[in-house]
């Protein structure tokens, strides 16, 4: 029995099976066990593979800085042993964080990294993870169509389907993308299916994401009352909790709720609230995200100070859901794109555009678009 609780192999095993029944806790202890033993006994082969799961538990449990210095040092000792599909593994746990940690780069690469291996190998849930993380990545920077399109295969019946222990992990992200995309229709399975895992106690942070994802389909369908009640069960649930970037998440969409229901002072506490969150688990493209939405309701760090220097006196002139909207104008984004992204009707795109069209003298999306291109060139390219 003392030679089995120090073997590796045993060690790994039983971490596992600590992640598949949700001992996010018990996981990582004793994968961490099952690598320090791998380490003293010189079992070299076996050290990528603990980081992995070690990576994989940290991941889950929200702890996204930890994860990926596991995983880093995972992708390195991958290579060194020749090891490509444990190196596809690491590279998809990567561009899960780095959807979370931002960088506009850093998902895809991982991500390409990964998929050269897993299409190949037949890497099923390589392929399901980096799906998952170029969706989240693609939520964050406010492209809710491409996310939704992404997880859809993944996530529904079918057979593109995703791998099974990943993929209820992504229905949260694929509700929130298919209700911003306009498609909660389409999510609504998904969700009934993930309430029947939550159930399951597989994931200690599912009740609150299922509390969630209802409040965002209650939301869509109309049901105000409904929306407010999941949204306040979400938060209590979080409190239970240790995955401090699935609270914040939370908040951000209890937030835009209430900026859209025209409660701003309810907004810019949970908004508030949000930011500390999202900044405290170093998830920088979601604060900035949180600060866009705190700037719509008037009430964002730094507002009242001075333009940014380098920035041209045009935009100064538009108010923030003003400026927001021009940004994406000339982006490329349509009246529904950006109604979608900003959480408000297309009618009030049209009244904000209309108006900002006004303050900078312009007729038509190409010359704003062009307006904000030159106003926000920087310093150095001009």
């Amino acid at each position: 029995r003392s030679s089995a609780a120090a073997d590796p192999e045993v060690l790994l095993r039983a971490g596992v099976a600590a992640l598949v029944v949700g001992d996010l806790t018990a996981a990582c202890r004793v994968t961490a066990r099952a690598l320090a033993a791998a380490r003293a006994l010189g079992r070299t082969t076996l050290v990528p593979q603990a980081l992995e799961y070690l990576a994989y538990g940290e991941l889950r449990a929200g702890r996204h800085q930890r994860a990926r210095v596991h995983a880093e040092e995972g992708l390195r000792l991958a290579h060194r042993t020749g090891q490509r599909n444990l190196a596809a593994h690491q590279h998809a746990i990567l561009a899960l964080v780095a959807s979370v940690e931002g960088g506009a780069d850093a998902p895809a690469a991982h991500a390409a990294a990964a998929t050269a291996v897993a299409g190949p190998h037949g890497l099923v849930q390589v392929a399901t993870l980096t799906g998952w993380a170029l969706a989240r990545a693609g939520l964050a920077a406010g492209r809710a169509d491409e996310a939704a399109a992404r997880l859809g295969p993944l996530v529904r019946p079918g057979p593109r389907q995703g791998h099974f222990a990943v993929r209820m992990l992504a229905v949260p992200c694929y509700a929130e993308a298919a209700v911003q995309a306009g498609a909660a229709d389409a999510a609504r399975a998904a969700v009934e299916e993930f309430a029947v895992w939550a159930d399951l106690g597989a994931d200690p942070a599912a009740p609150a994401q299922l509390a969630r994802c209802r409040a965002l389909l209650a939301a869509a369908g109309g049901r105000a009352a409904a929306a407010d009640a999941y949204f306040e069960e979400a938060r209590a649930r979080h409190e239970d909790t240790v995955n401090d970037f699935e609270r914040a998440r939370t908040l951000l969409l209890h937030g835009k709720w209430c900026r859209r229901r025209r409660r701003p002072g309810p907004a810019r506490g949970l908004l508030r609230d949000a930011l500390v969150a999202f900044e405290g688990c170093g998830a920088r493209a979601w604060t900035e995200q949180t600060r866009a939405e705190l700037r719509a309701t008037g009430d964002a760090p730094g507002a009242g100070k001075a333009p940014a220097p380098g920035r041209p006196g045009p935009l100064a002139g538009l108010t923030p859901q003003q400026l927001r909207i021009a940004r994406c104008v000339a982006e490329g984004a349509t009246n529904r794109e950006i109604a979608r992204r900003l959480s408000v009707s297309p009618r009030t795109v049209d009244h904000h555009l209309r108006n900002a069209f006004a303050v900078l003298g312009v007729r038509s999306r190409l010359e704003l678009a062009r307006l904000v291109d030159r106003a926000e060139e920087p310093t150095a390219a001009r």
